[in-house]
């Protein structure tokens, strides 16, 4: 594997990790909809709504460094029901098995953007994980102090963030353990992309619990339930509402010039095949439709 070390994760604590033949991992560039989908699957497999404990525990970030590495490994081999991982790191930095199921979620790069300023700007701890950062020879995590307009270039700057990322899973779109998902379509269609995620998972329940398990993955039933989704306050300033902010997209409109989003563009043509381009603008609705007779393979999107 590649390897990939930030301020905040190190993709060498895959070392050690036993998997499972149905165990799922949610990849995806950070702020793209991770703990979202991260609750859907928890909530598809636990329709009755009784996880035997938060989302964040059962379901922890395989590199983040924030626990000893022993430690995370001994907590998901105790786990004795089907398991579900998350990942931030590239493809090519973690391990592949054929009988495990990766959900890839994508979004608008320019909406990330503005959700990681939002996510720096209330995240505690940062000059701490920068300290250590230096003196591991990695770089530091970047502060954004309110400029807009400053920081966007140094994010955009960043290969490793978004666009790498999602580069390196959409060559993978085609296997048939992969699954692309994208935050604009789960905004427009939430119960629909559920149950793509459902059926891709082989999970079936009673369809009288299905209304439920929807609901609790709204934005306002993930708030209202914090407790189950995860602790947020050692880490962000409000919690949970700062964490899972507005969930909205198009905030970049009333803040990008025209200047920056022609260099967004630009960025996104260098980095991204035109497919991929589209699908990380607006989903898989923005694609092309696949002719009739054609079997749709994987993410179900192209």
């Amino acid at each position: 594997m590649r390897e990939y070390r930030t301020a905040v994760f190190d993709n060498r604590r895959w070392q050690g990790f036993k998997p499972r033949p149905d165990d799922i991992f949610v990849c995806t560039p950070a702020k793209c909809g991770t703990t979202w989908t991260q609750a859907i699957i928890a909530s598809l497999l636990y329709p009755n709504g009784d996880a035997p404990a938060s989302v964040n525990t059962l379901s922890p970030w395989i590199e983040a460094k924030f626990i000893p590495a022993d430690e995370m490994h001994e907590a998901l081999e105790a786990q004795t029901q089907r398991r579900f991982m998350k990942s931030h790191t590239a493809a090519d930095g973690i391990p592949w098995f054929d009988d495990a199921k990766y959900i890839v979620v994508g979004r608008d790069g320019r909406d990330v953007f503005m959700s990681m300023c939002n996510h720096l700007q209330r995240m505690k701890r940062i000059a701490e994980m920068n300290e250590r950062a230096l003196a591991d020879g990695v770089p530091p995590m970047p502060e954004f102090d309110g400029d807009f307009h400053a920081f966007f270039p140094t994010w955009l700057s960043q290969d490793d963030i978004l666009f790498h990322i999602i580069e390196t899973y959409w060559q993978r779109r085609e296997q048939p353990n992969v699954l692309l998902v994208h935050f604009q379509d789960l905004k427009s269609d939430l119960e629909g992309e559920m149950r793509r995620i459902a059926e891709f998972l082989d999970i079936e329940f009673d369809a009288a619990l299905w209304p439920a398990v929807v609901e609790r993955c709204t934005f306002d039933g993930m708030r209202g339930r914090a407790e189950e989704i995860g602790e947020f306050d050692r880490m962000f300033e409000g919690g949970i509402e700062g964490f899972l902010f507005k969930g909205t997209n198009g905030r970049w409109r009333d803040v990008l010039t025209d200047e920056e989003v022609v260099a967004y563009e630009r960025r996104v043509s260098e980095m991204l095949p035109e497919a991929a381009a589209r699908w990380l603008e607006g989903g898989r609705h923005a694609l092309p439709a696949q002719p009739l007779g054609v079997e749709q393979v994987g993410s179900g999107d192209h």
